[in-house]
């Protein structure tokens, strides 16, 4: 049987449909993407680099620093073009960066992710014809 919702033991209704209220200050419902982006930033962060102090912390570092950088801005337009960067940077962390080990002077060892693996699938020299 699956837990019950949190809304249940809080004793708050369900909310229905768009739960985005927006602001008065017109900034629509931009910060619950921000957050959500935010969280997601960091939880990338800590599976790409994982094991690494150094990386993590430099990364941490980064992101806070550009969320910093833009927490004033209030031009919906731009709101949602920093929103889309942050996400292509969350997909490229995630779906492009392989972690590497120093293991001899010239040698490297990579330590890809499981969900960086994919099946492999052979390459045929001679194309087939579609019926």
């Amino acid at each position: 049987r699956p837990p019950a919702p949190i809304f249940h033991f809080l004793h708050l209704p369900r909310p229905q449909g768009n739960i985005c209220k927006p602001l008065p200050d017109s900034a629509s419902c931009f910060h619950l993407q921000v957050l959500q982006l935010f969280k997601t930033l960091h939880r990338t962060r800590q599976q790409v680099f994982k094991n690494d102090a150094r990386a993590l912390e430099a990364a941490r570092i980064k992101i806070n620093e550009e969320f910093k950088c833009n927490k004033t801005e209030t031009s919906p337009k731009k709101i949602e073009e920093l929103i889309k960067i942050g996400s292509d940077v969350e997909l490229i962390l995630r779906t492009s960066v392989i972690q590497g080990i120093h293991t001899d002077h010239n040698t490297l060892k990579l330590v890809p992710r499981k969900d960086l693996l994919i099946e492999n699938v052979p390459y045929c020299d001679a194309p087939t014809q579609k019926q």
